[in-house]
């Protein structure tokens, strides 16, 4: 035998009569052959192989839409693919043709699954006069399976099934039956796999609720409290095949971690700020009981142009928190948290010392709750002198997070919310403050994503002058509007004869994006964003109290497999500063 040279095929064309839109993109989506010339498969022996599989793909593709008299042909060069020996390859593949002619769809005559657990949600579809689509018929058999085991039948499954097709009615009948099996309940847990985090503590974290009725969102909830702790880099819960005589059913864990320790760095480049750098350090299972310490530092403001009210403008952060799971039972965690903050802005210098305690739970599907006490202490230089501020503050907050990717996502929601009444010691004011960040993201298609933001911050209580000015309201900067100089809107305040910029008792603040991907790799995307800084509280809100500006500007993305890389160019087009100069920011992930 001689190996010819190979060819790609010339053509792939689909022929189906009386197609909507719908049914078309679903065979193209089926066809192994639309896939091959797709990725440039030049091997004839290859398409005639996918040619002779196409028949099955395109009448799953036809089922799948209720379609049970679809008659399908596929032609290589003028001859029916099944005719073709798949030994016996030309040595060129001229063009395939397809050609399906789906007929009528199909509607239930009968539709039944029985019998079924109280409560049994089957899908709307299931049911006669609708089309009779196959999915619709696995999606109710799976259906009537979760019912039963959501009631306890942990081995329930289908045991028969009377599908009939009526061809000259285009009617078809689907009557499944299910065997419930016996009630069970959780029996033994035991724990394999390769970890290093104590039995005890496992079985601690995991929660996992022996002696009770079988439920199959018990154990993927013990599952999820430890995914939760990033101790693990794989949790696999398995239920036994057969159940003990008692009526228990033993389910086995295996775990791998991850690895113990992390480290990680980055660098963000404002053209007018300058360049910010940031490090941190993740030790996990710091004692054997899946606790996580996670130290956190960044440098910013080196080589800005806009100075600081002390020198040139450099903050410094250092943090640490420590984490340690299931405190309060399987789903609570407690953590400890200290941090030293050094702020050198253009309008004052500060010095803050914070320590604190909390604990967090999740409270619904996506939904976390955070409750702290904190302790800071903190020194304030700014053109109307020194001060001292010492204050305990009680700060709950609530994060909702839907989004399919957090560094680019491009669908689902993030909301989130914080509520802190502070308590100042000595001359320290009291009083609450309420900060909220919402963002949403809508896909349209596989090129667009429109992403929008909303922002708030109020302080409420204290005059503005009683505020620190650290906990004071700027705008201007890639954390709010974009081609605005970095906290350049605040607010004019005046004790006596002097008159200083300050921030702001509250802020408003609004981005819109408009994400393109112009090749899997390099995207590009517009923006407008806006702020607003007032001097009163937005309980006291009155619009002609405070001042707003905007910016513009157009941005490149890089995807690197992890996260894209951001370069976003932005002007002023609105207040003072309007029509100045360009500022450029450069960061990994998306701008929100």
């Amino acid at each position: 035998m001689l190996a010819l040279p190979a060819h790609a095929f010339d053509a792939l064309t689909f022929d189906i009569p009386d197609a909507g839109d719908g049914l078309q993109d679903r065979v193209t989506a089926a066809s192994g052959l639309r896939d091959l010339k797709d990725r440039g498969i030049t091997d004839p022996q290859e398409v005639i192989a996918t040619a002779r599989a196409e028949y099955a793909r395109l009448l799953g593709a036809m089922y799948a839409e209720g379609r049970y008299n679809a008659v399908i042909s596929v032609r290589v060069d003028g001859t029916e693919a099944a005719d073709l020996s798949p030994f016996a390859a030309p040595g060129r593949v001229g063009t395939v043709a397809i050609r399906v002619d789906p007929g009528a769809a199909f509607r239930f005559g009968t539709a039944r699954v029985a019998p079924l657990a109280p409560a049994t949600d089957l899908p709307d579809g299931f049911a006669p006069g609708e089309t009779a689509a196959a999915g619709t018929i696995r999606a109710a058999a799976a259906a009537g399976i979760l019912g039963w085991r959501n009631a306890g039948h942990a081995q329930a499954a289908a045991t028969g099934q009377r599908i009939v097709a009526r061809h000259a009615d285009r009617i078809l009948d689907a009557d499944i039956t299910l065997d419930p099996g016996p009630r069970l309940r959780f029996g033994t847990l035991t724990i394999t796999g390769d970890t290093r985090v104590r039995e005890r503590a496992v079985r601690r974290i995991a929660g996992f609720p022996t002696g009770e009725v079988y439920s199959p969102q018990a154990i993927e909830t013990a599952a999820n409290r430890l995914r939760r702790t990033g101790t693990f880099r794989s949790v696999s819960l398995t239920e036994a095949e057969r159940p003990n005589p008692d009526g228990t059913l033993d389910v086995t864990l295996q775990l791998a971690d991850e690895r113990r320790r992390r480290a990680g760095a980055g660098v963000e480049l404002n053209s007018l700020d300058g360049v910010r750098l940031s490090a941190f350090y993740l030790h996990r299972n710091l004692t054997g009981s899946a606790e996580r310490l996670r130290v956190d530092t960044a440098i910013s403001g080196i080589g800005g142009q806009t100075g600081g009210f002390r020198g040139d403008g450099v903050d410094f952060t250092l943090g640490a928190r420590a984490t340690r799971p299931a405190s309060w039972g399987p789903d609570t965690e407690v953590f400890v948290l200290g941090e030293i903050e050094v702020e050198d802005a253009p309008d004052f210098y500060a010095e803050t010392a914070r320590l604190g305690i909390g604990a967090t739970r999740p409270l619904g599907e996506n939904l976390i709750g955070e409750l702290a006490l904190t302790y800071s202490l903190s020194r304030t230089e700014d053109r109307f002198g020194d001060r001292d501020d010492s204050v305990v503050a009680l700060p709950f907050t609530l994060t909702f997070d839907s989004r399919d990717n957090a560094l680019d996502a491009t669908d689902g929601l993030f909301l989130k919310g914080t509520a802190t009444p502070f308590a100042g010691l000595g001359d320290t004011a009291s009083g609450l403050r309420l900060d909220g960040d919402a963002r949403a993201y809508l896909a349209f298609g596989d090129r667009l994503v429109l992403a929008v933001r909303g922002q708030l911050g109020t302080v409420e209580g204290p005059s503005l002058l009683d505020i620190p000015a650290a906990d004071r309201y700027f705008s201007g900067g890639g954390g709010t509007v974009r081609g605005q100089e970095f906290q350049s809107l605040g607010v004019r305040i005046a004790r006596g004869a002097l008159s200083a910029q300050s921030g702001g008792a509250s802020f408003l603040g609004a981005s819109l994006e408009a994400r393109v991907a112009v090749t899997d790799s390099i995207g590009a995307v517009a923006f407008a964003d806006v702020g607003y800084v007032s001097p009163a509280s937005l309980f006291d809100f009155d619009a002609d109290a405070g001042d707003s500006h905007a910016g513009a500007g157009l941005g490149l993305r890089y995807d690197t497999g992890i996260g894209p890389i951001r370069l976003d160019v932005g002007v002023p087009v609105g207040g003072e500063d309007a029509l100045n100069d360009l500022q450029v920011y450069i960061g990994i992930g998306q701008a929100f």
